[in-house]
């Protein structure tokens, strides 16, 4: 057993006075990394100090993870021993970060000098020990750099007993102090014990708005199965109305045996559709197309044309079988055996899905079944496809997911993934940390102030925001819930807006959410009635009472705000009616301001005095401010923090403020 009790130092283990704890941001003591994306910086703090009143030093050092060099940047002292320093990441991939400290010997030797100053006292042996320092540093440097070093220790011993001025002048030298501490002694340097990652993704894995579309439906009759072709003439709708990923559901062959019919009966007709999420039949599995649907071809061109839009095409990984999917056959031993030998099907009781089944990942055959779904997804990305939507990943082992997404990320750093994180919130939040680009969250079921005020505090803490990248769903195919079935077109509204201000990123399942579609399948239920998850639909996008002119207001206001691009600087403000929500985002520049006043009832106006953290908006209590709704156009002057807000929600539910100072 090892001991713990600190040794004597020597020479091969030099004396290291300096501790760093606190380290943040750090997850799970550094098992996990950070998240950023291409162009943000990384802002690092610790608790650093060390024995008596010597002045420290700290650095941080940061490499990109396939570099062998260390990159190193000063931290600064910020108040009561915590430091701070910030690098920026530049490209894709990973970084790793970690600190070095020391006593600095050049600053505590000025810093004391300066007190023997200004006490009047002779400095000269002082200054014959700043020399000392300064020459042991250039016998370190080479070249130029040591070249000054000399020079100044030089001049340094010259004047030592001379020229008291000179002394001081050289002691207070910012460029002499940073080119000795460059070259000090670094054998008794402190370094913090963990190497820290970031996980660096381009810009749509913080920012993005996401539409989810059957191409099945896309059509104008229900006899006529859409396909992609259907889907390219979809697009400019979707483009236009500032989406910039379109995500189908699976669009693998469909089984047939044990087949769902509509609105989930277990007796199909011959014409039934099926569920797309039951995959795999004759036709193929997980690397095929549904023949309905077109052609490899066609789906590539279908993701081409989605590029020039400005759209990412992303695919739905289910990682799940039909009866009748080739797997099931030519590989038995990944799935789980009944005492009876029937293969094991998908059960959440009292719910039965008799057309899936869940593959076993802890089969002595696991390894093969982990390679071949890993394969899947290279499979695709070799199609062209950069983003996943995945289905039920709790339902798979967590150390799976985070083989699977290393290694794919290591090989194609711009790929996204997001995880249908309807769970637990550890759970949740365990499948952020091992890669989850992005994660659907329960702000579907989130409806009231206290409860979205809660929720949002919670994901919003520094700690939890380093690796959750929330993406915000008001409804799903799945998910029809109570508010937006009783609360007609107005509670669309508001679900709308809370999901484009609260979440940098945020996604509708459409166009059943565009259409208001509130028909709930039997009371208490959340599922739709003639849900398309069984069908095809046939959606009248042009219907008068259709959002769609909203949807591309709110998206533009989003691409126009730094404030909402980010889930950073949300804070919650006091109302005095529980009807009203308020809420800011700020830019972390603080040049964009945004203030939001829902009002939650889909059914009655409702009026309230809201009272602001002036501060969270850098304005003094009693100071005079503009604000602009976005929405309306409209421009007011309010004073103070106290201001009055009344909101129809038949006529439009929300304001979206822009806050500028007057003056």
């Amino acid at each position: 057993m090892s001991s713990t009790v600190p040794t004597t130092p020597s020479a091969a283990r030099p004396l290291r006075r300096v501790c760093i704890e606190s380290v943040e941001p750090e997850i799970d003591c550094g098992r996990f990394p950070i998240k950023r994306t291409v162009g943000e910086e990384v802002r690092v703090t610790a608790d650093i100090f060390a024995d008596g009143h010597d002045l420290l030093g700290a650095a941080l050092l940061y490499r990109a993870a396939n570099s062998p060099t260390w990159i190193e940047t000063e931290m600064l002292l910020v108040a009561n021993d915590r430091w701070e320093g910030h690098f920026k990441v530049d490209s894709l991939g990973r970084y790793q970060y970690t600190i070095v400290a020391w006593v600095d010997e050049f600053r505590t030797w000025s810093a004391d000098l300066r007190k023997r100053v200004t006490a009047q006292q002779e400095i000269s042996v002082d200054a014959l020990i700043g020399t000392a320092i300064v020459q042991a540093a250039a016998g370190r440097a080479k070249g130029a750099e040591s070249a000054t070093l000399t020079l100044a220790a030089t001049k340094l011993k010259r004047v030592a007993k001379t020229d008291r001025d000179a002394v001081v002048a050289t002691a207070n030298s910012t460029e002499l102090a940073t080119l000795v501490n460059r070259y000090r002694e670094r054998t008794s340097d402190a370094q913090y014990e963990k190497e820290l990652q970031v996980v660096v993704d381009r810009e749509r894995a913080r920012f993005s708005s996401w539409y989810e579309m059957f191409p099945r439906s896309c059509t104008t009759d229900p006899k006529h199965h859409g396909t992609f072709r259907d889907c390219i003439n979809r697009l400019g709708y979707v483009a236009g109305m500032g989406f910039d990923v379109l995500y189908l559901p699976p669009i693998h062959p469909i089984g047939r045996v044990e087949r769902k019919g509509k609105n989930n009966s277990t007796t199909p007709l011959p014409d039934d559709t099926g569920s797309p999420w039951a995959i795999g039949s004759k036709e193929g599995g997980h690397k095929a197309i549904h023949p309905q649907l077109g052609s490899l071809e066609d789906l590539k061109e279908l993701a081409n044309k989605a590029s020039e839009l400005g759209m990412d095409l992303a695919l739905d990984l289910a990682f799940q079988c039909a009866p009748d999917h080739p797997y099931v056959k030519e590989h038995r031993e990944w799935f789980r055996e009944r005492p009876d030998k029937a293969i094991q099907y998908a059960e959440n009781p009292p719910k039965k899905y008799q057309d899936i089944y869940p593959f076993n990942f802890e089969s002595e055959h696991a390894a093969e079944l982990w390679q071949e779904l890993k394969d899947v997804v290279l499979y695709w990305i070799a199609q062209g496809i950069r983003v996943f939507r995945v289905d039920n990943p709790h339902t798979k082992p967590f150390v799976f997911w985070e083989w699977l997404i290393t290694g794919v990320k290591s090989e194609y750093p711009e790929v996204i993934f997001l995880a249908e994180a309807f769970t637990r919130p550890k759970v949740m939040y365990r499948l952020a940390k091992l890669g989850f680009t992005q994660s659907y969250t329960y702000f579907a079921w989130k409806n009231t102030s206290w409860e979205l005020t809660e929720f949002f505090s919670e994901i919003s803490e520094p700690g939890i925001r380093e690796f959750l990248r929330p993406n915000l769903w008001p409804n799903t195919p799945d998910i029809l819930n109570a508010y937006l079935q009783t609360g007609g077109r107005p509670a669309f509204v508001i679900r709308l807006i809370l999901a484009a201000t609260l979440g940098a990123s945020y996604g509708i399942y459409g166009p059943a959410f565009e259409t208001c579609e509130g028909r709930p399948g039997r009371p208490g239920s959340e599922e739709y009635l003639d849900s398309e998850k069984y069908q095809i639909r046939v959606w009248d996008i042009n219907n008068p009472n259709n959002l769609r002119d909203l949807i591309v207001h709110m998206n533009r206001i989003r691409r126009g705000s730094v404030a909402l691009q980010s889930n950073s600087g949300l804070q919650f403000h006091p109302l005095d009616n529980e009807q009203l929500l308020a809420y800011t985002k700020v830019s972390e520049d603080s040049s964009d301001k945004l203030l939001m006043i829902v009002n939650l009832d889909p059914h009655n106006p409702q009026s309230g005095w809201v009272s602001l953290r002036l501060d969270a908006l850098g304005l003094g209590s009693e100071e005079s401010f503009a604000v602009h709704d976005l929405l309306t156009d409209a421009h007011y002057v309010w004073h103070g923090s106290r201001n009055y807000v009344q909101l129809n929600p038949t006529v439009l539910p929300a304001h979206v403020f822009r806050v500028r100072a007057i003056g």
